[in-house]
């Protein structure tokens, strides 16, 4: 058997590893123990083999570095060159790489030098282990169904997968494994492009990604007007606010704050889903919410299907009563809402 294993691809920034990349060790752990093959973490950067222990800690049983000042910063074509060079060496079965802005770049990059097919934003991830088949499933034709796409001819298989839709396993400090360096001969001078100025996004004060209580409204809410019941519930209970995809097209809310398949994937503690009929695009930006609390006056409407708990009714009666009920509660207790 040419190509081995299961290999992801370990996104840092500024020597911080991204949380999708843990994810997807955990995910990444039950495909190689399902194929018996080793998991492999690749990590490219400057000043980054201290965190070779973190990336095997979390699962992996290998991690190929190539650690050189050309790769201090992302771009497509020095961590391209990288990534090819160890995949024609080593040959991996399956590369999987987080579904942000620059793991997509990436693996578009070299899943066209390496002729191979690519699955973008999966957010289910098996495998067939007779054939050896990853099976990357996504919703297709605007959310309405959910498609598994194979890749049987060619190697490795690739996937992206969106941050928050896999677990990562618990920490591990104890594991050991092996750490393979490998060296690229690109120089500063070869490259094409240069980074000149790093610049940060801080229009979004807080991230959705990271809230612990959600309110996200639907177009159930009737109209904008009707819209700020959810700003009002929301800044009631202490919690962050969310749409769906009619909701930020219709202008109700900024982009940022859409969750779901084009927008954010969430997993709050607590989340509720008002007047949000429950579409699969929808769906998989929300369904790892630890308690999911749906109101929707349509008792068949695919949400209920999810949620933790439902009440059937008008939102426009239904959380004007919520916020009552929230407010005498933070009263009685004299403080904020506590959701430990």
């Amino acid at each position: 058997m040419e190509h081995r294993g299961v290999w992801i691809f370990i996104e840092q920034n500024e020597g911080i590893i991204e949380g999708v990349s843990l994810e997807l060790l955990g995910a990444g752990r039950k495909l190689a123990d399902k194929l018996e093959v080793p998991l492999a973490g690749v990590l490219l950067g400057d000043g980054i083999k201290g965190l070779c222990p973190k990336v095997i800690s979390y699962g992996a049983d290998q991690v190929y570095v190539i650690d050189n000042p050309v790769l201090k910063t992302y771009r497509t074509e020095s961590y391209m060159k990288g990534i090819i060079l160890l995949a024609e060496k080593y040959k991996p079965e399956i590369f999987l790489y987080g579904a942000t802005p620059n793991g997509k770049d990436l693996a578009s990059a070299v899943a066209t030098d390496l002729s191979t097919g690519l699955t973008a934003d999966t957010t289910m991830l098996d495998v067939d282990v007779d054939k050896r088949l990853l099976e990357a499933s996504r919703p297709a034709f605007g959310g309405n169904i959910m498609a598994t796409i194979l890749c049987k001819k060619h190697r490795p298989q690739m996937a992206t997968v969106r941050p928050k839709v896999m677990k990562a396993l618990e920490q591990d400090p104890s594991r050991t494994g092996e750490i393979i360096e490998e060296q690229i001969s690109i120089k500063e001078e070869d490259m094409r492009t240069k980074v000149l100025q790093i610049v940060k996004d801080v229009t979004k004060t807080a991230s959705l990604s990271e809230a612990h209580v959600i309110v996200c409204g639907g177009k159930g809410m009737g109209d904008l007007q009707g819209f700020q019941l959810i700003h009002e519930l929301a800044e009631t209970i202490g919690a962050s606010v969310g749409g769906t995809r009619d909701v930020v097209e219709a202008g109700w809310l900024p982009h940022h704050q859409q969750i779901g398949q084009t927008g954010e994937t969430v997993t709050p503690k607590i989340y509720f889903a008002i007047g949000i009929s429950g579409a699969i695009q929808h769906i998989v930006g929300m369904k790892n919410s630890e308690f999911i609390i749906a109101v929707n006056k349509d008792p068949e409407a695919p949400i209920f299907d999810v949620a933790t708990y439902g009440i059937v009714g008008d939102a426009h009666v239904i959380v004007p009563e919520l916020i009552k009920q929230f407010k005498q509660m933070t009263k009685e207790k004299g403080g904020e809402i506590s959701y430990a």
